[in-house]
């Protein structure tokens, strides 16, 4: 009989420990073993069905009760939203919490204040007007030691420096310095400084300002040359303007529109660090006027809602038209301008190559010199017209008529250009990316001058002059495509061929031949980055002229680069 009261004593046990259970496993595991048990009693004569049925029914009463009981007492005690308790978690599930909920607290905390004080703009922004905020500042400082060196046979005393003629009022009064350099050696150190500030007017409107060193009847070069006995150096506003860009929901800029003093707004060719081609225009010239460029994406046509900058390969085409006064006058309608217009692509492959290509039309307006016809024919006459025609800057090579004589009556006084400007210029730029990071650029550039007209240029000059109206340049560039790190370089050559009247010589490179067209020759050079933002630069330009008599010059630029 103790054994049966035993099994008794243990089935009730193991009833109640069901009830107790507070896991589902344990649950299932003790209900099955505790029925399991009453049914082997059963079996063993101990208790009878009867019994073990009431028996199995009063225990489940009892867990039903009992578990409605600690309901009612959960329901009491109920942790707050969010709150989690544990009736027993061990020592290294506690650690392992702890270190979880630091971590997880430690983000979310500081993600939330970070994102509240960038919202609140906490701290120093906040010290600061909000205007300041729209405002962009950078620029760039470069170096730079150069060397003329002059051809040993040079003819002396031939080539006419026309500006310093027309600036000094006549051959006479100009004397020696009417006359360009052909045989000394030059060497000099300049510097070059930019400061711009670029201001967020309203959405998509940009407002902009550059100041750069340089003298300001020379358009085409931003050097000021040392060596002033102390004097200060000219700081001038090498750039105003209001731009415009429209964009699509893509984030593609359709269209561009920049007026006052701007950056040149027509595709040149070459790659991102070649700076590109100046067989038409010096990278340093600024226009005076205003620019619209349209663009279509072939990309943005198929992105169905993406963003246009996240595809890896453009396709699109442009158009550029503008209009550029280059000198006014009260007393005339007939203004000097330029008008043009330029369509190009602007093509990738998956390979990672581009292609980029343009063709341009360039009319000048009234640039052509205009003689004076009284008699005598002197410049200080009630014809300030024809005065008005002499050019306010000039570089070596273009055709030149005389306006007037100086005070004498016997030698010019005023030089004015023989020909018309009417320049078609083509030019491509190739990007093989098969080596990347390095790159290699290939280049052409033409132009030709279909405004030269001989019966005119003859009447003006009194002179047949030929058909010099070609120019052309052929560039290939190795290496990475920006250098503004330690370690990157690359480097380039380019040959260059412009005839006498093929380009405008006062917007055409300063630095080839020392400026000007009627030159042919070889440019190599390199860049090397020394630090973030600081690399270094050599070029050699070996040049002659075309016709003429003997003129060379090789020139050695080293240059120390910054930008910020």
């Amino acid at each position: 009989m103790d054994k049966k009261k035993q099994l008794i004593a243990l089935a009730l046990f193991g009833l109640f420990g069901v009830a107790q259970a507070g896991e589902k496993e344990e649950l299932l595991k003790l209900r099955n073993t505790t029925t399991n048990l009453i049914k082997e009693l059963v079996k063993q004569g101990i208790l009878t069905e009867k019994v073990a049925n009431e028996m199995i029914k009063k225990a489940e009463a009892d867990a039903e009760s009992q578990s409605q009981l600690q309901n009612n007492q959960q329901a009491m005690e109920a942790p707050e939203p969010g709150e989690v308790r544990v009736p027993y978690v061990p020592e290294f599930v506690k650690d392992e919490i702890r270190k979880q909920v630091r971590a997880d607290l430690r983000q979310e905390v500081v993600g939330d204040v970070m994102e509240k004080a960038k919202t609140e703009k906490w701290g120093t922004p906040d010290a600061l007007p909000d205007w300041v905020n729209r405002f962009k500042l950078s620029g760039d400082l470069r170096l730079r030691s150069q060397s003329d060196y002059m051809a040993n046979d040079n003819v002396e005393g031939f080539y006419s420096d026309f500006l310093a003629i027309n600036q000094a009022g006549g051959v006479s009064a100009a004397g020696l310095d009417g006359f360009l350099n052909t045989t000394h050696d030059r060497h000099r150190f300049r510097e070059r400084l930019r400061l711009a500030i670029d201001a967020k007017v309203a959405d998509n409107l940009q407002a902009g300002v550059r100041l750069a060193t340089g003298n300001q009847p020379d358009p085409v070069s931003t050097n000021q040359t040392l060596g002033n006995t102390g004097s200060q150096y000219q700081f001038n506003v090498d750039r105003a303007f209001l731009k415009y860009d429209a964009v699509k929901d893509s984030g593609f800029k359709w269209l561009t529109v920049s007026g006052g003093r701007i950056a040149n707004p027509w595709y040149v060719g070459g790659g991102e660090f070649t700076g590109g081609s100046e067989l038409v225009y010096d990278t340093d010239l600024s226009f005076e006027g205003l620019a619209i460029t349209a663009r279509h994406s072939f990309n943005d046509d198929h992105n169905h809602g993406h963003r246009a900058e996240d595809n890896h390969v453009p396709h699109s085409v442009f158009a550029t038209i503008g209009g550029f006064p280059l000198q006014e006058t009260a007393l005339s309608s007939h203004d000097k301008w330029l008008f043009g217009g330029q369509v190009g692509v602007d093509w990738g492959f998956n390979n990672q190559d581009a292609l980029k290509a343009g063709i341009a039309y360039y009319d000048y307006r009234n640039v052509q010199a205009k003689p004076n016809s009284n008699n005598p024919r002197t410049c200080d006459t009630n014809l300030p017209l024809n005065n008005f025609s002499a050019p306010q800057y000039y570089q070596f090579g273009n055709s030149v008529a005389v306006i007037c004589n100086d005070s004498t009556n016997t030698l010019p006084g005023l030089y004015g250009l023989a020909s018309d400007y009417d320049i078609i210029n083509a030019n491509i730029a190739y990007d093989f990316a098969m080596f990347a990071p390095y790159h290699v650029i290939v280049g052409g550039d033409f132009a030709k001058n279909v405004g030269f007209n001989k019966q005119s240029v003859r009447n003006l000059t009194s002179t047949t002059i030929g058909d010099q109206t070609n120019a052309w340049q052929a560039r290939v560039d190795i290496g990475f495509p920006k250098v503004d790190r330690a370690g990157q370089w690359n480097i380039f050559s380019l040959y260059k061929y412009v005839e006498r009247d093929a380009v405008f010589s006062a917007y055409t490179d300063s630095d080839f031949h020392l400026g000007g067209t009627n030159a042919k020759g070889w440019v190599v050079g390199g860049n090397y980055g020394l630090m973030k933002n600081v690399w270094f630069t050599g070029r050699w330009l070996s040049t002659d002229v075309i016709t003429g008599p003997k003129y060379g010059n090789d020139v050695l630029q080293l240059d120390l680069n910054t930008k910020f």
